[in-house]
């Protein structure tokens, strides 16, 4: 068994491990194979596991089989399985099994990817494959791709680029108490994703700087409303900073008009930030490259493999038109940091973390496993059973579609004659 005495150096043969890795896997395989042995939602009720556990680490290591045992019958139950077949919420896509296998890898090697000395093969294929996802989506070269792991730190980052692209000295002199440095505004819609008004509350410019422009009955931005927004904040001396176009909200799945957006910004000195962090994926099929081809003039984009890409989470890609802006807002490095390789990246420059995980190895393995018409192929059906559903809805008396529905998913609700709700009642 394994156990905390064995073995005494990492070097040594452990012929426990192997047995406890090939009992894991073994239960993932299953886990895979038959998802419905499991309820969709936990049982549990709150504080249930809390109440489950000791309050104090164990004084002395315990066996994995004992380990392993708990986590079956304490951890299990409190488990919501989103690789349901019938997990119906968020943007919830299994991922595959390959890219298990390779998490599984990149928990072995242990590397720490903030620099091209710290890991070089996890840079260089952080750097290739990115590529690979940027010409598969149909963006052009100019795009610098970096990986983070979530759309909210994406959109953090972006956020922070726009700013330090106006040139306010803010990176060495702050916000704080400053006359000279009016209000920075960002424009986003009630459907765009809350992580930009939290990038926003966090960056110090504050919630009331965030201004939601309305939509129309596509439940997409409106861009006449988005430039007299622009217009009245700069005759009030406020600085525009930051326009946001969703493609693929939250709520509905509906698209901003990134190309009506883009000559709003285009001509006012706003910076464009355009959040697909579920709907980018589509534009791999040539018949959906037009959601994504407004884009190729945003100043950033987020695109989220781990939504619609069948790789397990965190996986979150920012594209940026100007990489050098991301090094003037980010990169700081200390004396046992700096480095002397040219020609390289090193990533903790483009962003505020410095651990960084090697998550691009998951993402390899899932383009080297399905491929690019593999992937085209997944993605197409997904698009064609959400149709397909919606074909049920809308032939059901008493059930409304509400949204359009475009992609992968139909929002729709239960709306009985109104006759029949009266005698209900």
């Amino acid at each position: 068994m394994i156990s905390p005495t064995s073995p005494e150096r990492p070097t040594d043969a452990d012929p426990a491990f192997q047995e406890a890795f090939a009992r894991v896997a073994a239960w993932i395989d299953g886990y895979y194979r038959d998802p419905y042995r499991y309820p969709v939602l936990s049982r549990a009720q709150p504080g249930d596991l809390v109440r489950a556990l000791p309050g104090e680490a164990p004084d002395d290591g315990e066996p994995f089989e004992r380990i392993f045992a708990d986590f079956e019958r304490l951890v299990l139950p409190g488990i919501t399985h989103w690789n349901h077949p019938r997990f119906f919420a968020y943007f919830a896509i299994s991922a595959a099994r390959v890219t298990v296998l390779a998490e599984a890898l990149a928990a072995a090697l242990d590397v720490n990817a903030m620099l091209w000395r710290t890991s070089p093969a996890a840079t260089e294929l952080e750097d290739v494959t990115l590529a690979w996802l940027r010409k598969m989506l149909g963006l052009p070269d100019a795009f610098h791709g970096i990986v983070y792991d979530t759309a909210s730190i994406g959109g953090f980052t972006a956020l922070a680029a726009a700013r330090e692209s106006l040139d306010l000295d803010i990176r060495a002199r702050g916000m704080a108490g400053r006359a000279d440095l009016p209000p920075l505004r960002v424009y986003i819609t009630e459907h765009t994703h809350s992580h930009i008004e939290k990038g926003a509350i966090a960056l110090g410019i504050g919630r009331e700087n965030v201004v939601k422009i309305p939509v129309g009955d596509d439940f997409a931005m409106l861009p006449e409303a988005l430039a007299r927004a622009i217009d009245d904040d700069r005759a009030a001396g406020r600085i525009p900073m930051c326009a946001v176009a969703t493609v693929g909200t939250t709520s509905t799945t509906a698209s901003d008009p990134v190309a009506a957006i883009r000559a709003v910004t285009r001509g006012r000195g706003v910076w464009l930030h355009v959040d697909a962090a579920y709907g980018g994926p589509a534009a791999i099929l040539p018949e959906f490259r037009w959601l994504l081809d407004p884009a190729h003039d945003a100043d950033s984009l987020v695109v989220n493999p781990h939504k619609w890409m069948f790789v397990p989470v965190d996986l979150s890609v920012l594209y940026v038109r100007d990489a050098d802006v991301l090094r003037r807002a980010f990169s700081l490095a200390a004396d046992y940091l700096v480095t002397f390789e040219t020609g390289v990246h090193n990533y903790m420059d483009y962003g505020l973390q410095l651990g960084r995980r090697f998550r691009a190895l998951k993402l390899w393995f899932a383009l080297r496993t399905y491929g690019v018409h593999g992937m085209q192929e997944r993605l197409r059906r997904h698009i064609a059973l959400a149709q397909e559903l919606a074909s049920w809805i809308e032939a059901e008396a008493g059930w409304q579609v509400v949204a359009p529905h475009p992609l992968s998913v139909v929002c729709f609700r239960y709306k009985p004659d109104p006759a029949e709700d009266a005698a209900a009642v």
